[in-house]
């Protein structure tokens, strides 16, 4: 996979600072809706970090797919399956290689719920992927999107360093909601995720 086909500044980080940041990704996601039972893709779901603590989350009586162009980090994904959930060895997690603009094709179900984490501020066609998310949710479903407040990048310091994209490419939830609008959404709600991040919830619009 060349570096060409990925999104412009979404790479997985490095595991160090990536876990000083996210120490608690399961808290995060119960707070923003995700229960037991769900169906749930991880879009973009890089080395596993949140697909993991969904599988627990939705449980046993839930489905979680997990969907990455990369094929090295969905077989890190794996791994992370296995290391740290042996408990759910038996877990319906369903792994997809594939472009998250496109994904809908190959989810064969609705689902409750999309979850895109720190991904959405690098992809080159937002409303393209929208589109897709809006495609394979149920009525009542959620996107859930997860981005990086629009702060300077400088001050968005973890382990003595600035991480995240770049200042220009943040997004604030307003901002992402005008985008997934075009495809149907409403904002449905906000909450804080700190020291740096957002967690947006969309519904698909009643008419």
């Amino acid at each position: 996979m060349t570096s060409e086909a990925y999104f412009p500044a979404t790479a997985m980080p490095d595991a160090d600072w990536w876990a000083a940041l996210w120490p608690d990704p399961e808290g995060a996601l119960r707070g923003l809706g995700i229960a037991a039972g769900q169906v749930v893709v991880d879009l973009c779901c890089g080395d596993g970090h949140f697909t993991v603590p969904l599988c627990r989350l939705v449980g046993m009586s839930g489905r979680v797919y997990g969907l990455d162009m990369d094929p090295l980090l969905l077989a890190a994904a794996k791994r992370r399956m296995q290391n740290e959930a042996p408990d759910l060895v038996d877990m319906d997690c369903r792994w997809i290689e594939a472009d998250a603009r496109r994904f809908d094709r190959l989810v064969a179900e609705k689902v409750d719920a999309v979850l895109l984490a720190n991904t959405f501020h690098g992809v080159p066609d937002k409303t393209m992927l929208a589109g897709a998310v809006a495609r394979v949710l149920k009525p009542d479903g959620r996107f859930v999107l997860i981005n990086w407040h629009a702060r300077p990048q400088e001050e968005t310091t973890v382990l003595g360093r600035p991480r995240g994209p770049k200042t220009a490419m943040r997004m604030t939830p307003r901002q992402a909601g005008d985008i997934v609008s075009s495809v149907g959404f409403d904002l449905e709600n906000v909450i804080e995720l700190p020291p740096y991040h957002y967690g947006a919830v969309f519904r698909l619009a009643k008419h």
